[in-house]
């Protein structure tokens, strides 16, 4: 008796589970993502320092 139910309690769980419903779906806002404008000089600033000290340094020995 006991099997019988377990398998009947395994059998309504298994119907009860869903996985959705009728309703529309919700569509989320798209997300927009703003870069900031740089010129493509700024990554070469530091080297360019880098180099005019180390070429000081070489210079002034």
């Amino acid at each position: 008796m006991k099997k019988i139910a377990l398998a009947a309690a395994f059998a309504a769980a298994a119907t009860t589970a869903s996985a959705g419903n009728m309703a529309e779906p919700m569509m989320d806002a798209p997300v927009i993502v703003e870069e900031t404008a740089s010129s493509s000089a700024s990554g070469i600033l530091i080297p360019l320092l880098v180099l005019a000290v180390v070429a000081a340094a070489v210079a002034n020995d």
